[in-house]
């Protein structure tokens, strides 16, 4: 079997955490003075690690962020400019303390914290984020915080290559963020006819009237906290050029998988604060634009080759956030939408029923170590777990979409990939017209697939099912 030329592949796991851990204890005593007492990785889907060094009789915590399995080459450095255009300017964020080889990495300062839910969807389920008192006052507090880094000057961030070239026009700067992540989604192969019409969507509506561009955190809404008081600001990764209302589409699209609170009443706050009137409308825009980006992440996620991807937290993040997408198109047109699903009796496929369940099953005897984690083992079993479910519900699921194309378009279809096909080539055709039709028939189909995974009918206990808030009411 042909194997990548690289040091990842060349290396089992403990070898390269191994690597890593050399890496690290080596930039920390020739860049800091320091001798490594401790390194801890943490549960993201990106290599981090969290380092308590000594230097001058004192121990010092910080935090090496490495690069996603999924980024462009030059992604992980444009976060640390980002960053340290923002620490020049007193915005709060964790101090650079500058570059690391290998591992590949930044170097930032540890913010001691409470306990902030990771934004994941697969510990949201497991654990639902909860909302403190003092986190809710530290949310309204960071509006603030917010207000004050949409002030900064564009010109500020031009020597950053991505950002060199902002946007003027309404279109441009509407479409920024969303045409961007299209172009990368089909040069890869991850549009699929969801994210197609929600793409064809966003070019048909943009607001024409928001002309002002300005720097955007890109995925807004992530600080660290101490009681009521905001430390720091964190994730600069899709940091932009754009619509400062994209930033408060943020808060609503991660919520609840982190619990954001009560989404209008932090907009009130944005408006006080700022002295800037929010438009709900473009928020809804925009809500669609974040979460269609979201959408196609969430399929780079699921690369198979990639070392430390996070493939169920993928399937788990498309099949609800593409769902939500459409609710927030749904409210902007007034469009209803159907819940009442149920799934039918399983149908047992012999051998795929036996060899996962004995893939489940010798999983969890898997043993663990630094470089294999605990939380590691139980995503990997949650793979096999969910093609258990795909393999008993999937004539289901294709029979239905494939009927609902038809009975759209007038033809009959004898695999879903022909029907889907099919439908963007619809959605060419007076597209406007189409949206109640194409919108309800989207969104049962995402609906469905969360069905698949849950294995249930639609529980908005689960995140998985949340609806997203509306807004304009």
């Amino acid at each position: 079997m042909r194997r990548d030329d690289t040091p990842e592949s060349r290396s089992d796991h403990d070898a390269f955490e191994k690597e890593c851990h050399a890496g690290i204890s080596e930039w920390v005593h020739e860049q800091l003075n320091g001798k490594v007492t401790e390194i801890t990785r943490l549960e993201r889907w990106r290599p981090q690690w969290k380092v308590t060094y000594t230097a001058n009789d004192r121990s010092e915590t910080i935090l090496f962020r490495g690069d996603r399995p999924i980024a462009g080459r030059d992604d992980l450095r444009f976060e640390m400019e980002v960053m340290q255009v923002l620490e020049r300017h007193g915005i709060k964020v964790p101090h650079i303390y500058g570059w690391a080889d290998a591992p590949k990495a930044f170097v930032m300062a540890w913010i001691e914290t409470e306990d902030r839910a990771p934004g994941m969807l697969h510990t949201a389920i497991e654990n639902p984020s909860t909302l403190s008192d003092e986190r809710w006052q530290a949310m309204l507090h960071s509006m603030s915080d917010l207000g004050d880094l949409h002030a900064l000057p564009v010109s500020d961030f031009a020597h950053i290559k991505r950002l060199s070239h902002p946007p003027k026009t309404a279109e441009e700067i509407g479409l920024h963020q969303s045409e961007s992540m299209y172009r990368i989604g089909t040069k890869l192969g991850a549009i699929d006819a969801p994210l197609e019409f929600l793409q064809r969507w966003l070019r048909r509506n943009v607001p024409k009237h928001r002309t002002q561009a300005s720097f955007i955190a890109g995925d807004a809404g992530q600080f660290m906290s101490n009681g009521t008081e905001v430390l720091a600001l964190l994730d600069f990764e899709i940091a932009n050029i754009g619509d400062t209302h994209w930033d408060l589409a943020c808060f609503r699209g991660r919520h609840p998988y982190e619990n954001m609170g009560h989404i209008p009443a932090l907009y009130r706050r944005y408006a006080e604060t700022t002295g800037t009137e929010v438009d709900l409308r473009v928020v809804g825009f925009h809500t669609v634009g974040f979460l269609q980006l979201s959408g196609i992440a969430s399929k780079f996620f699921m690369n198979p080759k990639a070392r430390g991807g996070n493939w169920i937290e993928g399937m788990l993040e498309y099949a609800s956030i593409t769902r939500r997408a459409f609710e927030a198109i749904a409210e902007l047109q007034g469009i209803e939408l159907d819940y009442d699903f149920h799934l039918p009796q399983p149908k047992v496929q012999t051998w795929e029923d036996s060899g996962l369940q004995k893939l489940m099953t010798d999983i969890e005897r898997l043993p663990t170590s630094s470089a294999f984690e605990p939380w590691e083992r139980e995503l990997l079993h949650a793979i096999p777990s969910f093609l258990l479910n795909h393999a008993r519900y999937r004539d289901w699921f294709e029979k239905e979409t494939m009927n609902e194309i038809g009975q759209l378009t007038g033809q009959s279809y004898d695999d879903l990939d022909s029907a889907d096909a099919a439908l963007i080539e619809f959605m060419t055709a007076d597209e406007a017209a189409n949206d109640c039709e194409l919108v309800g028939l989207l969104h049962r189909r995402a609906l469905r697939l969360s069905m698949i995974i849950a294995g249930t009918d639609p529980d908005f206990e689960n995140p998985l099912f949340h609806r997203l808030d509306p807004i304009l009411s």
